[in-house]
């Protein structure tokens, strides 16, 4: 399924907004001429409302003005990109009315929603509105999901990029930055809060945001609390020896909950080829195999994994090549896109619909014309047999001067319209 134009449509923040970056890398690589609505750039303007110190019903309507400003720039960019399919993400914002005029007008939308269900409850007001809907739990999940009308629900767990989430060189400084002996990186959830208390006379590093407030552990986060880029997650991964990946919870009664879903961590840590202690998940066994992965059920087990890993690098060092292994084959990001392609091809009638736009290199074009349209195909990192109107759309993105070349496309595109019109 070669050529398709999809719009990935991001949230605001948060953490799908990393994810959505990985999605529209893997689809590009998949040969998918790829836009995304960079929602993120309308986010300081929407935390300024926060600041005008008025009434909450009046911040209220402000906010919900503004998102529909938001969800009409979507529309306007899927009215220029005509996209075969619209991919958003948890959190997007596409309001009702955006979802039920782009279905109106015949635009096939996906929502990954890689969330918690239990947890954040908004899909039970769009979820119907999409034509397919990708999530990472199962039952109840989805009967629930058909109960209110969306039957195209799609199991699609998390996953890594491998050309992001890999092993890396780091320099001695790096590693005296981001190495320890064991390390978390996540949000500070209530009972990550607890159970990290156990650690503390460890050599034990907390990166990420949400840790305020405890005295404890204060002394082991990083930089503040501050929010750690993707780059350097990747690095920290690298530079630990022991991982910790236990699943988020807002409760801190029970804290290795046993859970269904699997956070990206767990795939990313496998892809980087670096070692991780990580809850069990009802799920987990259905992704990897027991020497995959290293598991723990409890606390005390934790900690006692913990000196036996260090004790054992070999044994480490056997778990993670065969993580690593079992990412690569099974759980890349091109995967999911492949899978999430091919349902919403199964379940929507007549999806993707054909396009009569030929090759720009199909026509018989003189030898060197042919040669300066192969060699711009190629700096636009497109495929020699991309549609004529995908060339159009990807010259146009071009920063800079138009060369003589360009602008004869953007004019063949422009005459292509006025006689498609007359016609």
């Amino acid at each position: 399924m070669n050529h398709l134009r999809i719009l990935v449509v991001l949230p605001l923040y948060g953490g799908s907004l990393p994810i959505g970056r990985y999605v529209a890398a893997a689809l590009r690589d998949e040969g998918h001429l790829v836009e995304t609505f960079e929602a993120p750039d309308f986010n300081a303007a929407y935390d300024s409302l926060k600041k005008l110190k008025v009434t909450t019903d009046r911040l209220s309507y402000l906010q919900n003005s503004f998102l529909n400003v938001v969800s009409q720039s979507v529309l306007a960019k899927v009215e220029t990109f005509e996209p075969d399919l619209v991919l958003a993400m948890a959190q997007a914002p596409l309001n009702h009315q955006a979802l039920k005029r782009l279905r109106r007008d015949g635009v096939a939308t996906a929502m990954w929603f890689v969330e918690d269900y239990r947890l954040f409850t908004y899909w039970k007001s769009f979820a119907p509105l999409y034509d397919v809907f990708a999530v990472i739990q199962k039952e109840p999940f989805h009967g629930e999901l058909a109960a209110i009308g969306q039957p195209n629900a799609l199991y699609l767990p998390l996953a890594a990029l491998p050309a992001f989430h890999r092993p890396v060189e780091l320099s001695p400084v790096e590693r005296r930055k981001f190495g320890s002996a064991v390390s978390f990186m996540g949000a500070g959830y209530p009972n990550r809060r607890r159970a990290f208390h156990e650690l503390v006379d460890r050599d034990f590093k907390i990166w990420g945001t949400e840790w305020e407030g405890d005295h404890v552990l204060t002394p082991l986060v990083q930089m503040k609390g501050a929010r750690v880029s993707s780059e350097d997650c990747v690095k920290i991964f690298n530079a630990t020896t022991i991982n910790l990946n236990l699943h988020s919870s807002i409760q801190a009664e029970e804290l290795v909950t046993g859970g269904d879903f699997i956070n990206p961590r767990t795939f990313e840590l496998a892809a980087c080829g670096a070692f991780q202690l990580v809850d069990r998940r009802s799920l987990l066994s259905e992704a990897f195999a027991d020497d995959e992965l290293a598991i723990f059920d409890s606390m005390e087990e934790l900690s006692a994994k913990i000196d036996h890993f260090l004790n054992h690098p070999a044994e480490m060092a056997a778990i993670t090549r065969k993580g690593r292994e079992r990412v690569l084959r099974d759980h890349t990001y091109q995967a999911r896109m492949r899978t999430l392609l091919d349902f919403t091809a199964e379940r929507i009638p007549g999806w993707p619909r054909s396009r009569s736009a030929a090759s720009p290199l199909g026509d018989g074009f003189p030898p060197e014309l042919a040669a300066d349209i192969r060699a711009l195909i190629a700096r636009l990192g497109l495929p020699e047999d991309v549609p004529f109107l995908d060339l159009v759309w990807a010259v146009r993105q071009q920063q800079g001067t138009l060369s003589d070349l360009d602008t004869a496309i953007l004019f063949l595109d422009e005459w292509r319209k006025l006689y498609a019109k007359r016609g």
